[in-house]
């Protein structure tokens, strides 16, 4: 086996792996999203009351698919230092293409009419007082269906176009702090090209699903984001230490030379 066979192999493995952690963490985030909790109490503690832009009693009401996005965009800085800004263009456009493909599928699945039997299949098989306690629950198995899967066409719309907007822009600041500080300040281009994306990103979500899509105020809009958006500083900052971790581990997997040598790839790519 030559030298060069090795190096190929090692990075197209590499952008592999990369690549389908980044894809499979864009898509379960869209799909889980659909549920709101609360932080707080999921910690066993009472919700903060913060004010802002005249919106009182906010608290950390989030969207479970923000469990995901944080490790979205840890995926896109480690990308985007290896494989530069044309890597993390082609899988933010193939994460956009398949989380469409993925609604248009579902899309197709709630309208299909459900077998008579479908609802009773899963119950039937439990004993007589498990059965009770779930039909009190849930009396229609194909409206719950569509209740977690049947996300509104603005809430689409928006999360592709932010997640969208939020990946080109970490990229392009990812690459400007780097340019200006060179192998230095991981952390620096790492966090802060997250944190600039991610205030856009929190802004233009709310703004498309709900202030279009659902005629909420625009100071609504901002309370909102402004709460999402302290939960994703808090986020970048402790997974700053993962980047680190993400470098050594990659680096020690490709060897000195051949890391050394994407990452310079990287800057001009």
């Amino acid at each position: 086996m030559q030298p060069s066979n090795l190096i190929d192999k090692k990075t197209v493995r590499l952008f592999v792996i990369l690549s389908g952690f980044f894809i499979a963490n864009a898509i379960i985030a869209e799909f889980i999203g659909v549920k709101i909790f609360s932080l707080e109490k999921t910690f066993g503690v009472d919700p903060v009351n913060l004010s802002f832009f005249g919106q009182d009693g906010l608290s950390f009401n989030l969207t479970v698919g923000v469990l995901l996005w944080p490790v979205v965009f840890v995926m896109t800085d480690v990308i985007n230092e290896y494989f530069g800004q044309k890597g993390v263009r082609l899988l933010s456009f193939l994460a956009v293409g398949l989380i469409s493909y993925a609604f248009v599928i579902l899309y197709f699945g709630i309208n299909l009419v459900p077998a008579d039997f479908w609802p009773q299949s899963h119950i039937n098989a439990l004993p007589t007082d498990q059965q009770e306690a779930i039909r009190a629950k849930v009396s229609d198995y194909d409206y719950a269906y569509k209740m977690v899967f049947g996300q509104g066409l603005w809430i689409i719309v928006g999360s592709i176009t932010a997640f969208l907007i939020g990946q080109i822009l970490d990229v392009w600041v990812f690459h400007k702090i780097k340019k200006m500080t060179g192998e230095k300040f991981v952390w620096l281009r790492a966090t802060g090209s997250t944190l600039f994306s991610q205030f856009i990103d929190s802004f233009v979500v709310l703004f498309i699903a709900f202030y279009i899509g659902a005629n909420w105020s625009f100071a609504t809009v901002l309370a909102i984001g402004t709460v999402n958006y302290i939960y994703k500083v808090f986020m970048a900052v402790i997974l700053t230490p993962v980047i680190y971790l993400a470098h050594y581990l990659i680096d020690n997997y490709l060897g000195e030379e051949l890391a050394d040598r994407l990452k310079l790839n990287a800057i001009n790519k």
